[in-house]
């Protein structure tokens, strides 16, 4: 079943990208310093001090803060993510760093356009701790994973991954440190092609262009 698909000759408006985070945005810089048959049209956060928000003003893309103190209850609030996403119409849908799960209304409207990455190679660790479990369980290899969204915790079909080597005196730290630098490269290729060339999903599995 094809739920997405690229830029179609030299007139097409490149798609465009919003990004929802929670924190620091180096995912959302990564993705604002290449971004090639793509635009990021706007910046979303559940946190107004988010350093996203300040990342996303410098390079002049509208931003919407969505704070969950500001609704009665997370139902409301899920709404209300909703109806801030849908004022900037995009195409596609980034989580970069967005520490909440996505509610059932924007799944509901975007589903098969909401992505997400994750520091390991899903399936496996799953969850807010995915380098400290790879480095507990005593794995060689870990890495990172770009994911369509779905109701479920770091459950959605795989993307694209790329492996990085646990070296036997990493940290969680250090070894973070590496992934996040795997992380952002990924992002972009994973964006950059979705963007251009679409994508289909059959069962579990994507397929790009």
């Amino acid at each position: 079943m094809p739920t997405g698909a690229g830029t179609k000759g030299g007139a097409a408006a490149a798609p465009r990208i919003a990004v929802i985070v929670s924190g620091s945005g180096t995912l959302l810089q990564a993705l604002l310093d290449n971004a090639q048959g793509y635009t990021i049209s706007s910046v979303l956060s559940d946190r107004g001090d988010a350093l996203g928000l300040e990342r996303a003003r410098a390079a002049g893309v509208p931003t919407a803060v969505v704070e969950l103190k500001e609704f009665p209850d997370r139902a409301a609030w899920d709404r209300g993510l909703l109806r801030a996403v849908e004022a900037f119409a995009p195409d596609l849908i980034v989580l970069a760093g967005f520490m909440r799960i996505v509610g059932e209304p924007l799944l509901t409207r975007y589903g098969g356009r909401i992505i997400n990455t994750h520091p390991a190679l899903l399936p496996a660790f799953p969850g807010a701790h995915g380098v400290r479990d790879a480095i507990a369980h005593g794995v060689k290899v870990t890495g990172c994973s770009v994911i369509l969204v779905d109701a479920g915790t770091d459950t959605g079909p795989i993307i694209a991954q790329r492996a990085v080597d646990v070296l036997d005196d990493d940290t969680e730290e250090t070894l973070h440190e590496r992934i996040k630098v795997a992380e952002r490269e990924l992002l972009v290729d994973t964006v950059q092609r979705m963007a251009t060339k679409g994508w289909t999903v059959e069962e579990r599995k994507v397929r790009l262009g």
